[in-house]
């Protein structure tokens, strides 16, 4: 019997999201091996030789993806240099991971979707909080018909600052021209969680109304309400100015109501009897490693099954709907919150 030789994976950016979730992610897999690295950054590429026993490491990309030839590569750099290294990697035969967001606008990501259909190769979206335990129990709830039709969605993203604030990873969420701003980093999140918890509903218009700091222009407030096609309606309050970090959610059905905060989960029927149906999280920290090797697992079914596999299209779809969001949120906003139907 032909032993199954391991994928090649090269990561392109090795900022602390690489070094802390999605590295010790592969390396949950014995099918896959890191054993290259490409980042701009002297600094960044020698925390990859500390972490990565005898990793060659890049400080151009396509160097990297000429000499080395990776089976994958997984882009966990700003966003503002996700296109080109999506292009690149897809160019150069590789399959490709992205970090969210996958590219910064609509027409970007139609233009990287034909690529990797083109090249044959799978294109994914790292959409990890699908991997948290409390969304995946409530998923499950809801398929498995608890709550009935859902009826209404609300998701909270508190937060006090922006993650990493005073380091790199602060820097490129606080500028515009980076690819930051609370839609990207925490709207993005929430957009695809809501499309799947309703089953892959398309959402049709989005209302938002967005600040940013009067010394910056991207967005550290943005409040939001998403009318879907079957009829859900779905509200987002998100937060950089919050007094204290809090994740919530409430989720309701013509049966039940289910709520989330934090690690918890409470199903309550019509009836008023509350079920706690919390699932406990694995030891982790803000980078949900954990979360990542889930998603990776998905990742390498995927390049196993091909690009025109489920687990790609509902990726890509939940990807470009999210795009079209974060573009008619800012529209919507800059039109005093009038509605905006999704293209």
């Amino acid at each position: 019997m032909a032993v199954r030789s391991k994928l090649r994976g090269a990561i392109s950016g090795f900022g602390e999201v690489a070094a802390r979730a999605h590295l010790p992610g592969w390396r949950t897999r014995d099918d896959v091996g890191i054993a290259v690295v490409h980042d701009p950054l002297s600094a960044r590429r020698h925390e990859a030789i500390r972490l990565i026993k005898s990793v060659r490491v890049y400080d151009d990309l396509g160097l990297m993806l000429d000499g080395e030839s990776p089976d994958f590569v997984d882009i966990a750099s700003p966003p503002a240099y996700h296109a080109e290294s999506v292009r690149a990697a897809l160019a150069a035969g590789a399959n490709v991971i992205v970090e969210k967001p996958l590219c910064l606008g609509v027409n970007e990501f139609d233009e990287l979707a034909a690529l990797a259909a083109k090249e044959s190769r799978v294109l994914m979206c790292v959409h990890n909080w699908k991997y948290a335990p409390a969304y995946a129990v409530a998923r499950k709830a809801i398929e498995a018909g608890r709550l009935g039709e859902i009826r209404f969605i609300s998701i909270d993203r508190l937060r006090t600052e922006p993650a990493g604030a005073g380091g790199s990873g602060g820097q490129w969420r606080a500028s515009a021209a980076s690819g930051g701003g609370i839609l990207i980093d925490h709207g993005w999140h929430v957009f695809y969680l809501m499309q799947w918890l309703l089953g892959g509903d398309a959402p049709a218009a989005i209302s938002a109304h967005l600040e940013a700091p009067a010394d910056g222009d991207a967005e550290h407030l943005a409040d939001l309400r998403v009318a879907f096609s079957s009829g859900c309606v779905a509200r987002a309050h998100l937060s950089w100015r919050a007094p204290v970090r809090r994740t919530s959610a409430v989720i309701y059905g013509e049966h039940g109501c289910l709520e989330i905060e934090g690690d918890h989960v409470s199903l309550t029927d019509r009836k008023g009897a509350v079920e706690d149906i919390s699932v406990v999280d694995a030891a982790d920290d803000s980078y949900h490693s954990a979360w990542f090797g889930a998603m990776a697992a998905d990742f390498i079914r995927a390049v196993a099954a091909g690009p025109d596999s489920p687990l790609v299209r509902q990726n890509l779809t939940e990807a470009r709907a999210s795009l079209a969001l974060i573009e008619a949120a800012r529209q919507s906003a800059a039109n005093g919150g009038l509605a905006v139907k999704i293209r």
